[in-house]
């Protein structure tokens, strides 16, 4: 029997009547899917030494590091307050722990959420939605949000609660640099992230989003101070301002009437300013795709008639902001 996540996926792309859900081409960038590595790219050893990243004495091995359901390499602990053992080491042996994927810090990477400062209420109800099939994604082979979803249906009140109260307490911090261009660095698939190639060859950006960091060994380790850099398109930041600002005529809605004035959050709304770009612009694909349900129906109406091009501006204009 088809899983609920798929029968939703279907359906709504079904009723958008178009292969990927909103007529145009699906911005595949944004939903990066695990392929073998590229020729020239090596993959990782684990050789049982200690590594190390900048700016701190930690030192983890490879196994330790990847070891998602032990205690979770934390380079930076004086970054954040002590945390509970669902966020330090799960539960095993269907619960990663969430320092795992979303970092110690609840800083996230460009595959998943930023938690840090989010509200505990809107925490809990995202993990309600993807428990409750409300966020399956418009991209059905996508590790991370099906590991979510699995996490998700496996995790105790309890543990949402203590997980929800514990990143809502942590100030969040923006590690992204957005650049305006007319190309990007070639990048290759790093387990859910993107790359440089190692080649240093360039291509045209296009209408692209492309979100890397600056040091793919740095953000390999789990570092929670990894900084990315996300290449947008030339005049999207401007763009994007208007449409966040002005609603563009009635294109759309003004953020700052459910997210604040400076788009940091509002009651259980959340923070937009300083959010990875390639997160923003999943969500407001997968808003429009049906693939991520509202359940306030506000949502709805902000995306109805954004193009892709207007995602794009959006995403990159919101993630020059800092939080």
């Amino acid at each position: 029997m088809p899983s609920l996540r798929l029968l939703l996926l279907a359906s709504a792309c079904a009723i958008a009547g178009s292969e990927r859900c909103t007529g145009e081409e699906f911005p595949a960038w944004a939903y990066v899917v695990s392929e073998p590595l590229p020729p020239g790219v090596k993959a990782r050893v684990d050789d049982g030494l200690p590594m190390h990243v900048p700016d701190s004495t930690a030192g983890f091995t490879r196994h330790q590091i990847e070891a998602h359901q032990s205690v979770v390499p934390d380079w930076h602990p004086g970054d954040h307050p002590e945390m509970p053992q669902i966020v330090k080491s799960g539960r095993e042996p269907k619960v990663w722990a969430c320092g795992y994927c979303h970092l110690p810090t609840g800083a996230g990477r460009p595959e998943n959420a930023s938690l840090a400062g989010l509200t505990p209420g809107y925490i809990k109800q995202q993990v309600a939605n993807f428990k409750g099939g409300r966020r399956p994604g418009s991209e059905p082979k996508r590790g991370p949000q099906n590991t979510m979803i699995a996490i998700a249906t496996a995790l105790s009140d309890d543990e949402v609660a203590q997980a929800a109260a514990y990143f809502a307490s942590i100030k969040p911090e923006s590690y992204v640099k957005v650049i305006e261009s007319e190309t990007v660095p070639r990048s290759y698939v790093a387990g859910a992230m993107l790359a440089r190639m190692p080649d240093g060859s360039q291509e045209p950006l296009g209408g692209r989003i492309i979100e890397m960091p600056d040091d793919i060994d740095r953000a390999d380790k789990r570092d929670s101070r990894t900084p990315y850099v996300a290449f947008v398109p030339e005049g999207s930041i401007k763009r994007g301002e208007a449409l966040v600002k002005t609603g563009a005529a009635g294109k759309t809605l003004l953020c700052m009437t459910c997210h604040g004035p400076g788009l940091n959050g509002l009651v259980d709304f959340p923070r937009l300013a300083g959010r990875s770009p390639s997160y923003l612009m999943r969500q407001l694909y997968d808003f429009k795709a049906g693939t991520r349900v509202d359940t306030t129906g506000l949502m709805k109406v902000v995306v109805a008639k954004l193009t892709q091009d207007d995602m794009v501006s959006i995403a990159a204009y919101l993630s020059s902001l800092r939080p």
